[in-house]
């Protein structure tokens, strides 16, 4: 659009690392582990990286899965899907649920070990006759096949990590955790004659087994970066920082040739 420009500023220091509203999330610590310098201009110093287009489609389909799924939770019953792939379990009813979905909350658990609280919204969580919570991720994508495993890809080994830190952060809550978790992974046909205003879907369960051991380690390595003065290297694949330093040199060379 001619005449826009996209407005970027430095985020309120309430919200950066020290502040009274800042809280190390999921999304935050899954940043650390991509890039330690993104992650500190960011929480240390407010200035994030650029945000991509809100996924739209993806929202609508999260907020429509979780209807589905509450009208099972209101009656303690297992959804279909849940019969048709041999689950053993039922969508958990808990008071804090609405918070823990609550991506300005989630669930909340303040380490004792640094200081920080550390917070994650998750999508759903199950639980099985042993009362052991499950936690479950929806996912929303467009492909082509069946989606019955996830791939070796950068996006996908973020959802595993992503549901590694739900399942810490119930059990430093103290409830029992299953070590298994689940994607419920929505697929939109893209093979159909003609839209004609609807999309069709293909809906899979996807087990993952997870391993919590990793996130204890890195909230201290996270908050070891956020307390030193000193930038910490950017990230070796991250193109974010590929990106600054191509723009910086070029435009270094071009003041130079303009001398």
């Amino acid at each position: 659009m001619a005449g826009y420009a996209k407005k970027l500023s430095v985020r309120s220091a309430d919200w950066n690392y020290g502040g009274p509203k800042w809280k190390l999330s999921r999304s935050k610590l899954d940043l650390f582990r991509e890039c330690e310098l993104c992650f500190y201009l960011d929480n240390r110093l407010g200035v994030a990286r650029p945000r991509g287009p809100s996924f739209t489609l993806n929202i609508a389909v999260d907020a429509l899965l979780k209807k589905e799924f509450d009208i099972h939770r209101a009656a303690q019953s297992a959804h279909p899907l849940m019969d048709s792939y041999g689950i053993d379990a039922v969508p958990f009813a808990h008071e804090d649920l609405a918070l823990w979905r609550d991506n300005f909350k989630g669930i909340q658990y303040a380490d004792p070990e640094t200081g920080l609280t550390i917070s994650g919204a998750v999508d759903d969580v199950w639980v099985n006759p042993k009362g052991e919570l499950i936690v479950v991720d929806y996912k929303a994508t467009s492909k082509e096949g069946k989606i019955e495993t996830l791939s070796d890809s950068s996006w996908e080994a973020q959802y595993r990590r992503q549901m590694e830190v739900y399942q810490w952060l119930l059990r430093r809550k103290g409830f029992a955790v299953s070590r298994t978790g689940y994607f419920v992974y929505v697929n939109g046909k893209a093979d159909k004659k003609a839209f004609d205003g609807r999309l069709e879907f293909d809906v899979t369960i996807i087990p993952q087994a997870g391993d919590d051991s990793w996130v204890h380690e890195a909230i201290v390595r996270a908050k070891a970066c956020l307390d030193s003065d000193k930038l910490p290297a950017p990230g070796g694949e991250c193109e974010f920082c590929a990106y600054r330093k191509n723009a910086r040199d070029a435009q270094l060379g071009a003041k130079g040739k303009a001398r």
